[in-house]
C-alpha cells in the first residue's frame, strides 16, 4: 500500500421510432468518446495511451498492467460534510490530482479492472471522466485483466516511472451523466429507477418505484465482458424498463450503479444518468 500512495503521491461514454432516434443522435453529439478495446490493440499500441487500474490498490500491487497508474475510486472518494458516504471528491481536487499524474483533459485513457473486487470500478472511472467533461477518448479494456491474462500478456510488480505532470485539467462538466437527490425526488415518472445492489440490499429498502436489476447482471461470461446492446435490451425488457425513456441507475454510492451506466452508455441507451448520492444521499435527504 505504501508504494502505491507514493506513487500517487509524486503524479499528485412505429411512430416513436423517429423520435427514439432524434435522442440517440442529439445524445451522440453530446456523448463522451467512450468504447471498448481489446487486449491485443491495447498491447500493440500502448505508448498512445495512458491506462488506469480501477482495482483496489492492492491488487494493482499484486501485479498490473506494465505502466497502468493506479486509480481505484476507494483513493478518490470520501464520506463528505453531510455524512454521505463515498462521494467523489470535488471537481477541483480531481482537476489538481489529474494534473499531477501527468493527464490533462485530452489525455487518451484505457481503463480496466475485473468488474468483481472494486463492485465495477472501471465503469465508475469511465462514469467519473465523462461527468468531467474529459475530451479525450476513453476506452474500458473489454474482458479486463481477466482478458489481458488470457492472451498471455505479462503483468508487472511494482511502482512505474512517473509521466510528468500536466500544467492542469481542465474541467468541463457534464452534469448530464449525474443526478441530484432533489431531482431524484421531483422527477416523478419521468425517469426509470433502477436499483443495482444486492436483493439484500433491496429488500432493507429502496426508493419508491424503483425497479431491481443487481450490477452483475451487467456482464456477461468468464472474462465479465459488459453486455452488448441486444444483451442489454434483453435484460431491461426482462425487468419491463423501456430502453427509451432516461433511465437513473443508483446503488449505496454510486459505484456499482456507474458500471451499469457505462454498460448502457456503450449500448447506446439515449439517456442514462447515474445518481451518484445512491442510496447513501437519499437515506439523509431532508424533508423525510
Amino acid at each position: 500500500m505504501h508504494s502505491v500512495i507514493r506513487f500517487i503521491h509524486r503524479r499528485a461514454a412505429a411512430a416513436a421510432v423517429p423520435f427514439i432516434a432524434l435522442l440517440f443522435l442529439a445524445s451522440a453529439a453530446a456523448a463522451a468518446d467512450l468504447g471498448l478495446i481489446e487486449p491485443a490493440t491495447l498491447k500493440g499500441a500502448a505508448n498512445r495511451w495512458v491506462v488506469l487500474d480501477a482495482r483496489p490498490p492492492a491488487e494493482w500491487e499484486a501485479g498490473h498492467i506494465p505502466g497502468a497508474i493506479p486509480f481505484s475510486w476507494e483513493t478518490y472518494t470520501r464520506t463528505d460534510t453531510k455524512g454521505i458516504k463515498y462521494s467523489s471528491f470535488s471537481p477541483q481536487e480531481l482537476a489538481v490530482i489529474l494534473a499531477g499524474l501527468g493527464i490533462d483533459e485530452k489525455t487518451p485513457l484505457v481503463i480496466y479492472g475485473d468488474a468483481d473486487k472494486s463492485w465495477g470500478g472501471e465503469g465508475y472511472n469511465a462514469w467519473l471522466f465523462s461527468w468531467l467533461g474529459h475530451k479525450g477518448p476513453i476506452r474500458i479494456l473489454n474482458g479486463g485483466i481477466q482478458a489481458w491474462r488470457a492472451q498471455g500478456f505479462s503483468l508487472t510488480k511494482g511502482a512505474e516511472r512517473p509521466l510528468p505532470a500536466r500544467a492542469r485539467y481542465q474541467v468541463d462538466l457534464k452534469p448530464q451523466y449525474a443526478i441530484s437527490t432533489e431531482e431524484v425526488q421531483q422527477a416523478g415518472g419521468n425517469y426509470t429507477l433502477v436499483d443495482t445492489r444486492s436483493t439484500l440490499e433491496w429488500l432493507k429498502g429502496r426508493i419508491p418505484g424503483a425497479v431491481h436489476i443487481p450490477w452483475d447482471d451487467f456482464y456477461t461470461g468468464k472474462e465479465r465482458r459488459p453486455l452488448s446492446q441486444a444483451e442489454l435490451r434483453k435484460l431491461l425488457a426482462k425487468h419491463g424498463v423501456n430502453p427509451g425513456k432516461p433511465v437513473v441507475f443508483y446503488c449505496l454510492g454510486g459505484v456499482r450503479s456507474a458500471y451499469a451506466w457505462l454498460v448502457a452508455r456503450l449500448a447506446g441507451l439515449p439517456d442514462a444518468r447515474n445518481y451518484k448520492g445512491g442510496w447513501a444521499a437519499w437515506e439523509k435527504r431532508g424533508g423525510q
